[in-house]
């Protein structure tokens, strides 16, 4: 079990999110578009200048400032 930020994971990891941080607005808009515990993650790849970076969840691409990604804990499988 390797758990990172998503932040700091590559293009082509994968992971389950297993916490989210932060309170507020953006962790409630984060929770909405269903980043929420147990939920499968893959990271697409990270803009030329890192952010922001694009994540595929449940059938959907997402893009996520680097300032968001760093909320999310995930276990890298």
């Amino acid at each position: 079990m390797a758990i990172k930020k998503l932040k700091d994971m590559k293009p082509g990891e994968s992971g389950l999110i297993v916490a989210l941080h932060g309170s507020g607005n953006v962790k409630h808009r984060l929770i909405d578009m269903g980043l929420v515990h147990g939920t499968k993650i893959h990271v697409m790849k990270f803009a030329p200048l890192g952010d922001p970076v694009e994540v595929k969840v449940k059938n959907f691409e997402l893009a996520l400032r680097t300032s968001e990604a760093g909320m999310i804990d995930v276990d890298v499988q």
